[in-house]
């Protein structure tokens, strides 16, 4: 192996499959009735009554690699054990290790006061509330991030809020006691990424109405508690204020860097359960006198698949080793590889996997149609594919610009 797993991460992977294995994919069925019958509003019980069985057997906040809080391990040493947990969407909040409340953790960690982190870190860590991140508007194309219309301004000693969000998630889920909201407290500054700042803000303070739950192809809460939010005169401390004014956009890419990773992460092991489905399905079914895992164009689709996961596989784990070791801001090129790289893997796989099962594949029965949402999600969420090949266009570019 180019990137070898240490005895701890061996160990915390064989301890991580064998909960997935007792607790979590029995549990799959549950967790997705659960999501349909209750909808987005509502606290799914199999995921609480999961939680304290994780949290005791010490995989709990793996996440973090910096923090006194977590396992201590390096993205690198995190990649695996995240892959394991994207098998299933049950798995990732089960373990305290879903987003945005990993990103929100590691901003609070980060940049928080030690007045934030006792109100909202402290709680976060132990899965007793969950957050949500307040960036993507509809009114204009957030793929620009300087694009943001939201205001913050200043009133003495508060700041006041007022903007329309969506794609909030987590802000139906009635433990979402926090938004990290990024909005302009310098419209006309002539540097475009110093307009912008994030803030903390209580999901109480009056003024904040989650107008709805916004479906993703159909599915509310699974894979995504999607939300639109609107700000209404909210007025919010003047500590509320995350690292200084201006300090947005600073904030926002070291929020999404690691982000991006954990999803490409989760989607590489979504990617292997996929595919292990397909195998398993074509070959039990039979048509034109033979096993379908004989037909050459499945045999074609499956040799390429697993092709596909492995290049994926290493891209991500050099992005990992890029971020321990240089930073996140030197690895933007490696990040922004494997934000273009996996998610389009996923969907394949996942189309693939959804031919291969004919028409149940359509279905619900069999976690594709779930599957394919998150994938194809992912190919939108953190930048679209677009804005990141432009990024890595541009590195490319740049290196013969002597030339």
């Amino acid at each position: 192996m180019l990137y070898p797993m240490s005895s701890k991460v061996v160990e915390l992977k064989r301890k991580l499959e064998s909960f997935m294995d007792r607790h979590i994919y029995p549990n799959e069925e549950r967790f997705y009735r659960e999501a349909e019958e209750l909808g987005p509003w509502k606290v799914y019980p199999v995921v609480e009554e999961l939680k304290p069985l994780a949290r005791a057997e010490g995989l709990w906040n793996l996440f973090l690699p910096e923090s006194g809080h977590g396992a201590g391990l390096t993205n690198l040493e995190y990649a695996p054990l995240c892959e394991v947990m994207g098998r299933t969407h049950l798995a990732p909040e089960v373990f305290n290790c879903s987003a945005p409340d990993t990103g929100n953790m590691e901003v609070l960690e980060r940049y928080g006061t030690e007045k934030d982190k006792e109100r909202w870190l402290k709680p976060l860590l132990a899965g007793e509330i969950r957050s949500c991140f307040a960036m993507t508007e509809p009114a204009v194309a957030s793929s620009d991030a300087t694009n943001i219309e939201s205001s913050i301004v200043r009133d003495g000693d508060h700041y006041v809020i007022n903007g329309r969000k969506w794609y909030t998630t987590n802000a139906t889920d009635p433990r979402c006691k926090i938004c990290i909201f990024m909005g302009k407290t310098d419209p006309d500054n002539p540097d475009r990424h110093k307009q912008q700042s994030m803030i903390l803000v209580p999901m109480d303070t009056p003024g904040i109405e989650v107008k709805r739950p916004l479906p993703v192809f159909g599915f509310y809460g699974v894979p995504d508690r999607a939300s639109e939010v609107v700000f209404t005169n909210v007025r919010v401390p003047k500590e509320n204020m995350l690292l200084g004014e201006g300090r947005g956009f600073e904030i926002a890419q070291g929020r999404l860097g690691p982000g991006r990773i954990h999803h490409c992460m989760r989607l590489i092991g979504l990617a292997e359960r996929t595919l292990e489905k397909m195998c398993r399905r074509v070959r039990s079914r039979v048509a034109f006198g033979k096993p379908v895992s004989e037909q050459t164009v499945t045999q074609e689709r499956i040799a390429e698949a697993r092709i596909m996961i492995e290049q994926a596989r290493l891209l991500t784990l050099n992005a990992a080793y890029a971020m321990d070791t240089v930073g996140n801001k030197v690895a933007k090129a490696e990040i922004a590889m494997i934000k273009v790289a996996v998610p389009n893997m996923a969907c394949q796989i996942i189309d693939w996997a959804i031919q291969a099962h004919g028409g149940g594949g359509t279905s619900n029965d069999f976690g594709l149609t779930q599957a394919y949402a998150t994938a194809r999600l992912l190919r939108l969420a953190d930048g679209p594919d677009e804005v990141h090949r432009n990024q890595i266009a541009r590195f490319e570019l740049k290196k013969y610009s002597n030339a």
